[in-house]
């Protein structure tokens, strides 16, 4: 497989909500990657978000941290974005600044 259908695998891909195993997920050719989460008190705690090294730079982050906040709100739950990178997300995507707050208190 080349780096450009690695690409467009990467674009199409389908992020599945994991609930039993606490997370969301894209699976590309057998490669997974990950926004865990821990849910509690009806708040949803993203704590960490995996993206193989193969498919890095290739927006998957992005799609898990869209997928989890969208998941959120469509859900009424609030949510503490414990990850780096989904913090970093919201900064830029301020429809989702109401619900989500950086700190665990």
């Amino acid at each position: 497989m080349t780096k450009y259908d690695e690409h467009r695998n990467a674009k199409n891909a389908e992020v599945v909500h994991n609930a039993s195993n606490s997370r969301f997920e894209i699976s590309i050719d057998g490669q997974l990657s990950v926004l865990e989460y821990i849910f509690k008190n009806h708040r949803l705690f993203l704590t960490h978000t995996e993206v193989s090294p193969a498919l890095e730079s290739q927006g998957l982050g992005t799609k898990l941290a869209h997928a989890a906040l969208e998941y959120a709100r469509q859900n009424g739950l609030s949510v503490a974005a414990i990850c780096p990178f989904v913090q970093e997300y919201v900064l830029s995507h301020p429809e989702y600044q109401s619900f989500v707050t950086a700190s665990v208190a």
